[in-house]
């Protein structure tokens, strides 16, 4: 019989051997598993980003009821207007663009912004002010400019009213990021930095050492450092920068009145001809206003006493001809 010390010595080497070979094995095989689970949430990842953020629309013009809409890029948008919001009958549909509605998220629907959007909505009843993103064209009632979420309709404190006179501005900077992203065309390391398109190729820079002609000496190369790619903003984080539950509050006029905007006109006799069409449906006055650099004279219906009143009048306006008309909150 081999004593105890003597088998230990002889064969603990080759057992060595066998448990570093094993491990080895093992640690290939974890480091395969690994990889591979990296894929397939990265894949699924992929699709999921699909899913919740749809794909980056605009969209061709299109018509409502007698009324043209044109989706654009503006990222300059600031509205006043009447909100209104949508749930169960849409919940669980498919969006514009592809989502999937959720009453119960912050989401909204416009009819001419760019989808996704991130847009700022304040009810100008209390001042009570949310970040919300535009997801799917609507409204379909002339004289709505947004239709919220359920959600974000309880959030700005008018679901049990139904509609409430609101200021949309859009986002910029968070709805170019938005945009960037989903296009796959371009990384922001973060909102409002440079743009680093994906698709331009990286030079790679090496060095070596070369000679001095007539020397024996060498010249020892500059050490050449790449600069660090920028990260990559994926959607999820712009939205969660910006979309939330938080509401604040921002100062809102006392009091606000509402009209119905016919058009705005560069010449001041068209105007008045217009408001000497439409006086015979209410109140009509021609005002002078300054808009991108230039003069204008908007013809406008009202003050309005309701929303319910401001509507009938609306579709009164739009059956006389003026097909642009809408309907503004001051």
């Amino acid at each position: 019989m081999i004593p105890h010390r003597a088998f230990f010595n002889r064969f603990m080497p080759g057992l060595a051997i066998v448990i570093a070979a094993s491990t080895l094995l093992g640690a290939c095989a974890e480091t395969q598993f690994i990889a591979q689970t990296v894929k397939q949430v990265s894949k699924k990842s992929d699709a999921e980003k699909r899913t919740i953020f749809g794909k980056y629309k605009i969209g061709n013009p299109y018509q409502i009821k007698g009324v043209w809409y044109y989706p654009k890029e503006n990222f300059e948008y600031d509205e006043t207007g009447i909100g209104s919001w949508y749930g169960t009958k849409f919940h669980g549909r498919k969006t514009a663009n592809g989502e999937i509605y959720d009453m119960n998220g912050i989401s909204a629907a416009h009819r001419t912004l760019p989808l996704p959007s991130i847009v700022r909505v304040t009810n100008l009843g209390n001042g009570r002010t949310l970040n919300v993103r535009i997801n799917d064209r609507g409204p379909y009632a002339h004289g709505r400019i947004l239709d919220l979420s359920r959600r974000a309709a309880q959030l700005l404190g008018f679901q049990k009213q139904g509609t409430a006179s609101i200021r949309v501005r859009i986002l910029a900077d968070e709805s170019r990021a938005l945009a960037r992203r989903l296009k796959g065309d371009a990384e922001l390391a973060e909102i409002g930095t440079p743009i680093t398109v994906d698709s331009l190729p990286k030079p790679k820079v090496s060095s070596q050492t070369l000679p001095v002609i007539g020397s024996n000496e060498q010249i020892s190369p500059t050490p050449v450092s790449t600069p660090e790619p920028a990260p990559v903003v994926e959607p999820e984080q712009v939205v969660a920068s910006a979309v939330s539950e938080k509401v604040t509050l921002e100062p809102v006029p006392v009091q606000t009145n509402i009209f119905i905007q016919a058009g705005a006109f560069a010449n001041f006799d068209n105007a008045n001809r217009v408001r000497a069409i439409l006086s015979s449906l209410g109140s009509v006055k021609v005002s002078p206003v300054l808009v991108n650099g230039r003069d204008l004279f908007r013809v406008r219906v009202g003050p309005i006493k309701s929303i319910a009143d401001a509507d009938h009048m609306l579709e009164q306006v739009i059956a006389s001809g003026y097909t642009d008309a809408r309907t503004i909150v001051d």
